[in-house]
């Protein structure tokens, strides 16, 4: 029988820990580690009759959100299909309270996310520059065109992992007691990781790098100075490696800039990319027919195909690959409205910092929660590409540091 007074034990640290290198492996194993201990964590919380981390206002609404997109599911034309999705969505807010709980018992595991992360990312690091250097990284996985994988495969989104993931990083570097080696050692560390997101090809991470980048430089004090110069030392290699690799730089820059109509004699201006203009046309079209409560969760591959929907030459995909898009659609305005207010706070928290810094006031944040919340943006952020809003990988990385966040919120108003 669990020993439910240990919650906070070793292994169960170990376990939630374990979930930043499972990620790169694929979904499968981080869901059900994530899945397995917000059931053990419900069934402690109701033992223990102890209710505050689940009757808190972001979880409450979280939950009202999960219950709309269930409820769009069963309206929907495929109601099984559908609630694959959205029936058992609820687990990730738990989650994130489940990391708020564990740091609140035992501050230790945010040293084992810090160094974990710093393992991932420099293992990245090393695999991904063998891999563009020869071809194939060290267990054989060759490049995809000119793309890096690493040890991620036929999938594309190691760029996604580290700028998703860098914004944490760079919380548990700025939280964490450091010597001088190390100091250095990360500065190298995240040259490296700017860089390599950028060779990776992923257009979305190197967007999502440089904003969360801008946004923590702008609102932090401690490390500012750092972070600008490993920056703009990264952006100086960048420019060195686009003038030797056209391929990239075209993929990076050129094909963009023409798919949007900033270059002369491109083609008609597109949202993003051909492809991404039709998907989010076609799914405008559908959000018209039913803009209250949508079709339903996972219901645009479905519906995508049919005539009176389709817009362009392609039409179809598994998701608009916009979040708000993708809600309005789905869910409706109804569901789109708590992404949208969830922006809304990030604005005005971010406003409401920049504010004390420009009258050099007392922060309204610390340097670390400007990192999580930088984080957090860059999840919620309206205008650029993005991955199906339910799929697990996705909403396990951004559950990460809307745990932490909510910890460093509540125990400072506890203080």
């Amino acid at each position: 029988m669990y020993n439910f007074k240990n919650f906070n034990s070793v292994l169960v640290n170990f376990l939630i820990v374990s979930i930043i290198p499972l990620l790169i492996l694929g979904p499968f194993l981080p869901d059900l580690i994530v899945s397995s201990s917000t059931l053990i964590f419900l069934y402690y919380l109701l033992k223990e009759k102890n209710f505050d981390y689940i009757l808190n206002k972001p979880l409450l609404i979280f939950f009202l959100f999960c219950l709309i997109a269930i409820i769009c599911s069963l309206l929907s034309d495929k109601i099984f299909f559908s609630l694959k999705s959205s029936l058992f969505y609820f687990r990730i807010g738990i989650f994130s309270c489940l990391i708020w709980y564990l740091i609140d018992k035992d501050k230790r595991i945010l040293n084992y996310f810090y160094y974990i992360l710093i393992i991932c990312f420099s293992g990245l690091v090393i695999d991904g520059y063998y891999q563009f250097y020869y071809g194939e990284n060290i267990i054989g996985f060759k490049l995809i065109g000119t793309r890096i994988s690493s040890f991620f495969g036929d999938e594309l989104i190691m760029g996604s992992y580290l700028s998703r993931l860098f914004p944490l990083l760079f919380a548990f570097f700025l939280f964490k007691k450091k010597k001088k080696f190390e100091i250095y050692f990360v500065a190298l560390l995240f040259i490296l990781v700017d860089v390599l997101i950028y060779m990776s090809g992923e257009r979305t991470a190197f967007f999502f790098l440089n904003l969360s980048t801008m946004f923590i430089i702008l609102l932090i004090k401690e490390y500012q100075i750092f972070r600008l110069i490993t920056f703009l030392l990264a952006i100086l290699a960048i420019t060195v490696l686009s003038i030797n690799s056209p391929k990239l730089t075209e993929r990076m820059f050129l094909i963009p800039a023409k798919d949007m109509g900033f270059v002369e004699n491109s083609k008609k201006p597109t949202i993003f990319s051909e492809q991404h203009d039709s998907h989010i046309r076609t799914a405008i079209k559908m959000f018209k027919d039913k803009p209250i409560l949508g079709h339903g969760p996972k219901m645009f591959r479905i519906k995508c195909s049919e005539k009176n929907y389709s817009v362009g030459r392609f039409p179809c995909s598994s998701h608009p690959h916009n979040f708000y898009i993708q809600l309005l659609v789905e869910t409706g305005i109804v569901g789109f409205s708590f992404l949208f207010i969830t922006f809304c706070y990030v604005l005005f928290q971010s406003i409401t910092q920049l504010k004390t810094v420009l009258l050099k006031q007392k922060r309204h944040l610390t340097d670390y929660q400007v990192c999580l919340l930088a984080g957090i943006l860059i999840t919620v952020w309206p205008f650029s590409p993005n991955g199906n809003f339910f799929t697990n990988w996705m909403i396990i990385v951004y559950s990460l540091p809307a745990g932490f966040y909510l910890q460093s919120i509540y125990s400072k108003k506890n203080n």
